[in-house]
């Protein structure tokens, strides 16, 4: 997320629509809550927040209007965004370089937030990783907007690769490390595939929240997951019996 203040952007803008409409700056038009390029100054931003925060919330609330009140992600413009939240379009493009960002960056803000995780742990960081991914399998349960956009964000590879990069990406690194250090602490088997033991840990949350919609998500889900692996799917005495 872009949140420069100072200067134009230079060059031409981004398509104002997912399909490639041209939206084009108008070189004339206000900022809102910055000095214009004549001298006069817009109106004061909201008391109590700071101007940049207030214009950020402004434009991430207009999409959200914009979206509940059945407006498809391909069909938003720039322009339609910018005329909503009372902003100019130089407003938007001084934090986010194009609609995929800004796009992601509302999505983000409907998700529940990320937990911190300690960074030092191993199964403990695995399993907040797990509750948060269960809790966001939630919240796209109960928000029939949420779930649509996620829908038509898979329509769209540039969208789809602009969130798996800048969101999807990271948290799968996260997980990777988590399970990294849980081997180094000898919390997990050492002589499997890093990658391959972090499948293990997501895969059943994965199956949950985004292939089976109708799954439960008990409050232990991650809990039980990381238990059935770290024990082991045989029967209790099976392996001693194989020995």
């Amino acid at each position: 997320m872009r949140d420069q203040d100072d200067g134009e952007r230079d060059g031409g803008e981004h398509d104002g629509t997912l399909s490639g409409e041209q939206d084009r700056h108008d070189a004339g038009a206000g900022d809102g809550g910055r000095a214009r390029g004549d001298g006069a100054q817009d109106p004061e931003p909201r008391r109590g927040r700071p101007r940049s925060a207030a214009a950020e919330r402004a434009i991430l609330d207009a999409v959200i209007t914009l979206l509940e009140a059945g407006e498809p992600l391909a069909g938003l413009s720039i322009e339609r965004i910018a005329r909503t939240a009372g902003v100019g379009k130089a407003t938007i493009y001084r934090r986010w370089t194009g609609k995929e960002e800004l796009f992601v960056d509302v999505v983000r803000d409907m998700e529940p937030v990320d937990p911190p995780v300690s960074g030092t742990e191993g199964l403990a960081d695995l399993r907040v990783m797990l509750e948060s991914l269960r809790t966001r399998g939630l919240a796209q349960r109960s928000s029939v907007l949420l779930h649509n956009i996620f829908a038509q964000m898979k329509s769209h590879p540039k969208l789809w690769d602009e969130y798996s990069g800048t969101v999807i990406a990271p948290r799968r690194e996260l997980m990777l490390a988590a399970v990294r250090r849980a081997v180094a602490a000898g919390e997990l088997r050492d002589d499997l595939d890093v990658e391959l033991i972090d499948d293990l840990f997501v895969g059943p949350m994965l199956v949950r929240t985004v292939h089976r919609p109708d799954a439960p998500l008990p409050d232990d889900l991650a809990d039980r997951i990381i238990a059935a692996l770290v024990q082991g799917l045989a029967p209790a005495g099976a392996t001693a019996a194989r020995a």
